[in-house]
């Protein structure tokens, strides 16, 4: 692992988020544009996001299931909206077995139609309902400006999928999921969020609604963290998606999908990291306290590698503990490493230390003191209290900085295009104003459930609404 300073954050950020991933080893270009190795250490980060959101999955009572990666091209082609809406991003398979194949299978982009398709079969009653689903996989959306993590050509997520007799119970559930998502990014990942509902030409094909939240980086650009959509009975008619009502007569089910990403890695690097590299909050850092022993050479270093080995083995059952006892690289070099992949906490204990009873503990975010042996785990546990916190309250300042409320777009059109930021306005909703934002690079985020401005940003129409726009990745 290099030592090489990254690129100045503030110079040029798209190269520092770029160098981090390398050097901190979380993913790598794979031979196929558009797609990334995710390694070890990013997928472990994924693999703790996974983890927490799997779990309110199933506590809300939905079952993870599995589904086929190919979809037969007719499938997409059943709803009018969603096949418009997906056709730039298919990769389409023509050929398999040395044959053409009769009918092209689709590499799915999202599994509304294959899991539509077997809805059909297995809803019968309304007994069978609802009917919650989720799954955890791969999909591929042929991405044409990649960027790991953020945007890429195969990226990997969880897609519910859910079946309702009634509209309102549609609604409940899109906007249910919706709050777990917003708790999950806001209480593990330290990133505060703007939530609420897509315009007319954001939302995802097919649906009726699409419910957003969204996180503005420090580089004054939104990333949308995941979506939840009411699809209503769209895609119940496209297939034949029928069922036996309470009164006896045949109806169509009303539909919600919902899903997150592993852009979630992505936005927590950016948002946190530092010029040092990764800055990972506690409760989703697969490491959270790194203990390195002070090792001289040509000494009897076992008292020292004893007790840090026994801080491992105490501290190691309240919290994910690395020892770092690699007697081939200098302490610098190690803390090098770990800063770069942002452990929230490092231990450092050294002879010295040993005499006086005590270590040092050093936080990510450059708080270093010496503790007393005894009071290490107290200490600790504070410590990564403090620092999740931190972190929240560090991120929330950037955006309300990065929150701005402007009147009209050839006002703030300019400001907005070089400088970034969320920028609340007023909107008629008409989608011809909407495309304005685009000579900007902005776009529409999500509607705001207020409205300060009278008229719309573009034009003299009266607003229906505020709206936040933004530059985005």
């Amino acid at each position: 692992m290099s030592s090489k300073k990254l690129p100045d954050i503030e110079k040029d950020f798209a190269k520092w988020y770029q160098e981090v991933i390398a050097k901190a080893e979380l993913a790598d270009q794979a031979p196929v544009r558009g797609c990334f190795v995710i390694r070890p250490y990013g997928t472990m980060i994924w693999e703790n996001i996974k983890a927490v959101l799997d779990k309110r999955i199933k506590e809300t009572g939905h079952q993870n299931a599995l589904f086929p990666l190919l979809i037969p091209q007719s499938f997409i082609t059943k709803e009018a909206e969603h096949v418009e809406g997906f056709s730039p991003e298919l990769a389409v398979v023509t050929h398999a077995g040395g044959k053409k194949l009769e009918e092209p299978l689709v590499v799915r982009p999202t599994s509304e139609t294959m899991i539509h398709f077997m809805f059909a079969k297995w809803i019968k009653s309304w007994r069978d309902l609802p009917m919650k689903i989720n799954q955890w996989a791969n999909v591929i959306r042929w991405e044409m400006r990649p960027r790991a993590f953020i945007r890429t050509s195969e990226f990997f997520w969880q897609e519910g999928h859910t079946a309702h007799e009634t509209a309102q119970e549609a609604e409940q559930e899109a906007t249910m999921m919706l709050r777990e998502y917003v708790n999950l990014v806001q209480d593990y990942l330290a990133i505060p969020v703007v939530h609420g509902m897509k315009s007319e030409s954001e939302k995802f094909p097919g649906a009726d609604k699409t419910f957003t939240f969204e996180a503005m980086m420090p580089d004054g650009k939104a990333v949308q963290m995941g979506t939840s959509h009411i699809i209503s009975q769209n895609f119940a008619k496209a297939f034949g998606m029928t069922y036996q009502n309470r009164e006896g007569q045949l109806a169509y089910p009303y539909l919600t999908s919902w899903g997150s990403t592993t852009r979630l890695v992505g936005a927590l690097i950016m948002m946190h990291g530092d010029q040092k590299g990764l800055v990972l909050p506690p409760k989703i850092a697969p490491i959270q306290v790194v203990i390195v022993p002070i090792i001289k050479k040509d000494s009897d270093n076992s008292a020292v590698l004893n007790v840090a080995d026994d801080l491992k083995n105490t501290l190691g059952e309240k919290f994910a503990v690395f020892l770092d006892d690699d007697d081939t690289k200098t302490p610098g070099a190690k803390f090098y490493k770990w800063e770069l992949r942002g452990v929230p906490v490092r231990i450092e204990i050294g002879p010295r230390d040993l005499e006086e009873k005590k270590v040092v503990v050093a936080d990510r975010l450059g708080e270093k003191i010496a503790v007393p042996l005894d009071d290490v785990a107290s200490h600790i546990e504070k410590t990564l209290e403090a620092m999740q916190t931190k972190l929240f309250e560090r991120a929330k300042q950037n955006l309300e900085s990065n929150w701005k409320k402007a009147e009209k777009l050839a006002g703030f059109g300019k400001t907005l295009s070089k400088e970034g930021g969320f920028y609340q306005t007023g909107w008629c909703h008409n989608p011809e104003c909407e495309k304005e934002l685009k000579k900007f690079q902005a776009m529409t985020r999500c509607l705001l459930d207020e409205k300060t401005f009278e008229v719309c940003f573009n034009c003299e129409k009266p607003s229906k609404g505020d709206v936040l726009v933004a530059k985005s990745y």
